[in-house]
């Protein structure tokens, strides 16, 4: 969950919601049960994502992230709708998100049964060229769609750990819980993973970045 200002001034308690803390986040399974018959692209991201990499939970998870690509939006919300409430996370507010409504720049959808109930799951929307995903926050940084998930035994597709690993330290602020996950998941990145970790950060931050020398380390 993206750490944003709580601005805004509410329109309604059905169009818009300041209740930014009020999570009850749904389960992986309860996660694939939603999706799995979306015809879409979609992976577990954040925090759980690293932890099905690791194979285990290493730590409370305030949230559970779905990617998806932000030209796939129409299907999902389609899909979502009519059991969902869905709000657009943009600029310190949640508005609702409305039938037919493109987000041309939203990055953050907040889902919830109701516009009291509390939120179970948020979609992140990222930007695709072609076959290829893009970075938003450097977009010179981009793979093959291909190539950026995993699957877990039971089929859970999640997001590579070092692309998690690129948002979570390509962040204006590091979190400690950030550089914890950090710190579990490098050893168990193999050497591809690290060498395009590293070359990522540097691209974003040619001044440097604090986790270039753990990473040149392990190499």
């Amino acid at each position: 969950m993206e750490e944003w200002i709580h601005a805004g001034k509410r329109k309604g308690e059905i169009d818009m919601r300041t209740d930014y803390d009020h999570w009850r986040p749904i389960s992986i399974p309860d996660a694939v049960r939603i999706f799995a018959d979306i015809p879409v692209h979609w992976y577990v991201a954040g925090g759980w994502a690293l932890d099905l990499h690791l194979g285990e939970q290493t730590r409370e998870h305030d949230d559970i992230d779905i990617l998806i690509l932000r030209e796939e939006q129409a299907v999902v919300y389609a899909a979502l709708a009519q059991d969902w409430t869905l709000y657009k996370a943009d600029q310190g507010t949640l508005s609702l998100w409305e039938e037919g409504e493109y987000l041309y720049s939203v990055g953050d959808v907040w889902v919830s049964k109701d516009h009291k109930a509390p939120f179970s799951f948020q979609i992140m929307l990222v930007e695709t060229e072609g076959d290829h995903w893009i970075y938003r926050r450097e977009p010179s940084i981009r793979r093959s769609l291909r190539d950026i998930a995993l699957k877990t035994e039971q089929g859970v597709p999640y997001l590579k750990p070092e692309i998690q690993l690129l948002y979570k330290g390509g962040s204006k602020n590091i979190r400690e819980k950030d550089e914890r996950d950090f710190m579990k998941v490098l050893p168990c990145l193999n050497d591809t993973a690290r060498v395009w970790l590293a070359h990522a950060l540097r691209t974003q931050f040619p001044e440097g970045h604090p986790w270039l020398d753990s990473l040149n380390t392990m190499a």
